[in-house]
């Protein structure tokens, strides 16, 4: 029987693209399979608008959350939130400003949220910066310093006694594998004397995971956990400063090829919601998880003196100690 090469070249393509479907299916890691109920739970995502902090609310609204996205820009907000919300049937999923860059707008974010929510059972620290031109917040600290791990421990240190009182409450911190490869520069923590992106980004995720640790030993004993997630290589716009990578060339030639392999937001977002919702958890604390389990975190991250350090600089940036 003669087949038309016209059929046998459709054929082979199709089954070709499955297999790359397949592949990326695949690549996409562990999800997570509870099913948990979180009505009448109020959850705080920061960077919820857009990649996987959007899935992240989207799957915690579908679970019947009373979920606040604490983002920069209200009008992409609203966008999302319109869309989950019909999606999901919820109403009670809310849009809230809150620039990560700023501490009065943080400060400000948080005084409105405790006027309207007498509860804070989840908070998820998504919001994120990466590889970004040398530039400041409005305090004047390096940005992937000071929006990845300033804002959060400022957010996160302001609705400490909320959490405290609504527990058990969960603290997750979405960190990076990067944290391995990075270093706290002491002597020049803000990059002053000399600037690297990719170190910059690399010391802000160490810093994810060293506040986690010690966020987990000042709170033993209150109900409230604290816990770091690597969400893996992930298609997301956080990848918007790095240049080559969202070049003409690359989008024909690199992207293509690489794409069965980099997740999907959603499948990025599988183990932050096992963090936040698995009732398994509720008593782990200052961990590092990865594809919906506890893994290995960088050795640095147990060292006493770092911790110490870094918790004491963190609440000078952050004027806490006023």
């Amino acid at each position: 029987m003669h087949i038309p090469k016209p059929v046998l070249l459709g054929s082979a393509i199709a089954s070709l693209t499955g297999c790359v479907y397949l592949l990326k299916d695949y690549n996409g890691g562990a999800k997570y399979e509870g099913n948990e109920k979180l009505t009448n739970k109020i959850v705080i995502v920061t960077g919820a608008n857009t990649g996987i902090g959007k899935e992240v609310v989207r799957d915690l609204a579908n679970r019947e959350a009373k979920v606040i996205m604490a983002c920069r820009d209200l009008f992409k907000c609203e966008q999302a939130r319109e869309e989950i919300v019909f999606e999901s049937k919820n109403k009670y999923v809310y849009c809230r400003k809150c620039d990560l860059a700023s501490q009065e707008s943080i400060r400000d974010f948080v005084k409105q949220f405790t006027k309207e929510f007498p509860k804070l059972h989840i908070l998820i620290n998504n919001a994120g910066v990466m590889r970004t031109p040398l530039s400041y917040t409005k305090e004047g600290i390096e940005l992937q310093i000071g929006v990845n791990h300033m804002g959060h421990f400022l957010l996160t240190n302001l609705l400490l006694d909320t959490l405290k009182a609504s527990a058990p409450a969960r603290v997750i911190n979405v960190s990076s594998l990067a944290h391995f490869r990075g270093r706290i520069n002491i002597s020049d923590f803000n990059s002053t004397e000399r600037y690297d992106p990719g170190a910059a980004y690399a010391q802000s995720k160490l810093a994810n995971v060293l506040f986690t640790v010690e966020l987990a030993k000042r709170l033993k004993g209150t109900g409230v956990t604290s816990n770091a997630v690597h969400p893996g290589i992930v298609d997301t716009e956080i990848t918007r400063y790095m240049g080559y990578y969202n070049s003409f060339i690359s989008s024909i030639f690199l992207k293509p090829i690489v794409w069965p392999f980099i997740k999907t937001p959603k499948q990025g977002a599988q183990t932050i919601i096992y963090a936040a919702v698995d009732p398994k958890l509720e008593n782990v604390t200052g961990e590092y998880f990865s594809e919906c389990k506890i893994a290995e975190k960088a050795p640095i991250c147990d060292k006493e003196n770092l911790l110490s350090w870094l918790w004491k600089t963190s609440e000078r940036w952050t004027k806490l100690q006023q």
